[in-house]
């Protein structure tokens, strides 16, 4: 009865705060809310439509189809808030449809963050969490929420390597003995894959299309590695020529040679992580291999053209789109125990 009891009042949540999806999971119940980082508002007043629900689903349904008057905006770029004031309001909405506020209690919440931001950068995030109703706000790197969630062996005297491509960033990181060894990052991920398609199609076949467009076709066609070359689909845009709506095929070779600019900057990443490492940590990776996560890692045969460039044995994660968010719930059930992996604005923690 008391730790049923305890459960009720305790308000902790983990958060993971991504530029192309946000997700929340609570201690005992798993991921209870997964919505996309996006947010409507009225243009010039910066105000939510719908009372303030334009907000994850709704609001993505409304991308490229709203009238002048109204903008949807995504208030993270490559993990880093951008627009403050929506973010606060976004933050605020999903946590109280993950957990309603139980007899005024502020949550604790547990947040991923990249590893590399500048102390300005977390203090932002800090701040809004605080503002969207967070009673104390902690930190834990994607990197090494990740690796709980996969459930490697961070601290053994191993390395273990971890390759988080999100939509607007990827992070690379060596872990041993608890700690993070090596870790490099790039302002590459999803995002920057469609628009490398955009421009693609602009410039070789002079039509012009729209991200979301460009994301299916990653998604249906995309690919880092020969899969299925016979694979065509039709995309619709305006001819830059005449200004026309047209439409053409595209096969899988064309939409992978669009993707090969941020590949090689994926690559990289690697390497600066690689160069980093010590020559026994190394030895290690050839022998164990990386870890690919995040949804940017669901690129048909990213972990085969990653271990053809790099030499070393790739996979994917077998749930990579919520690694990081399982991993930090994890690290908040168990705050004992991985208390080196997280800080926190609060001086007494």
């Amino acid at each position: 009865m008391l730790p049923r009891l305890s459960t009720l009042l305790h308000a902790d949540l983990a958060v993971d705060l991504g530029t192309a999806a946000t997700r929340v999971a609570l201690p005992g119940e798993g991921v209870v809310l997964e919505e996309p980082s996006v947010v409507a508002v009225s243009r010039g007043a910066n105000r939510l439509l719908s009372g303030g629900c334009a907000v994850g689903h709704l609001a993505r349904q409304m991308l490229g189809r709203t009238p002048d008057s109204v903008t949807v905006v995504r208030p993270l770029a490559g993990g880093v808030i951008t627009n403050f004031q929506l973010c606060e309001a976004m933050l605020r909405y999903f946590l109280r449809k993950a957990r309603p506020l139980r007899f005024g209690l502020r949550p604790r919440l547990l947040m991923a963050a990249p590893g590399c931001l500048t102390p300005v950068e977390k203090h932002a995030i800090y701040t809004s969490a605080h503002r969207a109703g967070a009673g104390q706000v902690l930190l834990i790197g994607v990197a090494q929420a990740a690796a709980l969630g996969l459930r490697m062996p961070v601290a053994e005297p191993v390395a273990n390597m971890l390759i988080d491509i999100g939509a607007g960033a990827t992070e690379v990181a060596v872990l041993s003995l608890g700690g993070v060894v090596s870790q490099q990052s790039c302002h590459t991920g999803g995002d920057q894959m469609d628009q490398a398609i955009v421009d693609h199609l602009r410039r070789s076949h002079g039509l012009r299309v729209g991200l979301a467009a460009a994301e299916q076709l990653r998604i249906d066609l995309g690919s880092a590695w020969p899969v299925d070359d016979s694979r065509v689909t039709e995309v619709r845009g305006l001819d830059i020529a005449n200004g026309l709506p047209r439409r053409m095929e595209i096969n899988a070779a064309q939409v992978r040679q669009a993707l090969t600019e941020p590949l090689e900057k994926i690559v990289e990443t690697i390497r600066g992580a690689l160069d980093g490492c010590s020559p026994d940590l190394v030895s290690d990776l050839v022998d164990r291999g990386v870890m690919l996560c995040g949804g940017g890692a669901l690129l048909a045969g990213l972990d085969r053209w990653i271990t053809h460039r790099t030499g070393l044995p790739a996979q994917v994660a077998p749930e990579p789109q919520t690694a990081v968010v399982q991993g930090t719930l994890i690290c908040l059930e168990h705050l004992d125990t991985w208390r080196n992996f997280v800080e926190s604005s609060d001086a007494a923690f």
